[in-house]
């Protein structure tokens, strides 16, 4: 019998019919300089995905690892409230619905979807490659300026990823009340660096403020532990390389690691993680070292050892990410 087909699945296939007919030095070339576009972090008022090459070439290269990250920070979501799953979403900035696909992926089924960018192209494309997700077929794509003056319908969820870096401070600011204001839950995820980490900070003390608890990956929703300059929180998700991958960024690997920094924050009752582990875990012989960020607002160091019995074959298991103990 077949394995059925899993979100991921079906998103690289359709990505990969993307770029039928699109001469590969061509998909290359428009990646690059997209990349070094969205660098820049320089606000516009004209789309930086121009037109479908553009968007069918960034997409087949983007899509994948935004998807698994989004996908991590619901998953870590969906943990600490496991008897909840959204009835409506809303996907702020989304461009071509990477995230819509992680949604369904974390909670399946169809549910009232909205999309909003300001990019006509990634609109359009995004609508094409939903039409290979059966729970994506009835999105509403919607053009709108994400800025402070977008208003959001009420709705379970609504999603903000790699959006904040492209926006001023009183736009972020706008936004991240907006979802606040419209939604029972909001997950926010940025690229994970010193900045995207601090955009994240400021977006959870936001949410915070106006009355939602950190569900993920904190498990508190107390201060940061890290002190800003000195280090930041960040995650690592895998994602399948792509012959485009491959092709821009060179290198033979199958896979490479999106970082990636988040937070999921929700006006639910929410049972977050004990602690979570939030660097690789270091596996020495007879000994796993973990760092941990504990529910007092401290980062930790613990060491499990043989010693543990099962506790210490939990932790060989253990990965960056993931709630402590399981």
């Amino acid at each position: 019998m077949n394995d059925p087909v899993t979100p991921a699945d079906a998103l690289r296939t359709a990505l990969a019919d993307l770029l039928d007919g699109l001469p590969p030095r061509q998909a290359a070339q428009a990646v690059d300089r997209l990349i070094a576009t969205y660098r820049g972090a320089t606000p516009t008022n004209a789309p930086i995905l121009r037109d479908r090459a553009d968007v069918a070439a960034y997409a087949a290269y983007r899509m994948p690892a935004t998807f698994e990250a989004v996908h991590a920070a619901l998953e870590a979501f969906a943990e600490a409230v496991p008897d909840w799953a959204p009835g409506s979403h809303i996907d702020v900035g989304g461009g071509t619905g990477a995230a819509t696909w992680a949604v369904t992926a974390t909670w399946p089924g169809e549910r009232p979807v909205t999309v909003l960018d300001w990019a006509e192209p990634a609109l359009a494309l995004g609508r094409e490659v939903a039409a290979a997700n059966p729970a994506l077929r009835g999105v509403n794509w919607r053009r709108a300026r994400i800025g402070s003056a977008l208003t959001l319908d009420s709705t379970d969820l609504v999603t903000v990823s790699y959006v904040l870096n492209e926006l001023t401070d009183p736009d972020r600011a706008a936004l991240v009340d907006a979802a606040a204001t419209a939604a029972q839950a909001v997950v926010i995820v940025e690229a994970g660096t010193p900045g995207g980490y601090a955009r994240v900070i400021e977006a959870r003390d936001r949410l915070i403020a106006a009355g939602f608890q950190v569900a993920a990956p904190c498990p508190h929703s107390g201060a940061c532990p890290i002190v800003p300059g000195e280090d930041w929180c960040h995650f690592s998700a895998r994602v399948s390389r792509s012959s485009l991958h491959r092709q821009v960024k060179g290198g033979s690997l199958p896979y490479e690691d999106e970082k990636f920094a988040y937070v999921a924050a929700t006006r639910l009752p929410v049972t977050p993680a004990p602690s979570r582990v939030v660097r690789r875990p270091q596996i020495r012989k007879g000994q796993v070292l973990l760092d941990l960020c504990e529910p007092d607002q401290h980062l930790t160091r613990r060491t499990i050892t043989k010693r543990h019995g099962d506790l210490y074959k939990a932790a060989r298991d253990a990965d960056w990410g993931d709630a402590w103990p399981p």
